[in-house]
């Protein structure tokens, strides 16, 4: 199974930077990029963080997708 996200959709349309979300998440750039691309899996905390910060479910956040 993989974790995909919407992370940089919701980042974007709040018209935040990425440092401006990290800092909000209170977690460095390079998290959130490695986050973005899908390369980071987040712990439920920060992913519960990230969905408080965008005020929205986390189910519509992240998914988690059964590969093949």
């Amino acid at each position: 199974m993989k974790l995909t996200n919407h992370v940089r959709l919701y980042r974007q349309q709040h018209k935040w930077t990425q440092e401006q979300f990290a800092e909000r998440i209170g977690v460095t750039r390079q998290t959130v990029i490695s986050l973005e691309k899908g390369s980071y899996t987040p712990s439920l905390l920060l992913a519960m963080q990230i969905a408080r910060v965008f005020d929205c479910p986390i189910e519509e956040l992240f998914q988690l997708d059964e590969e093949s």
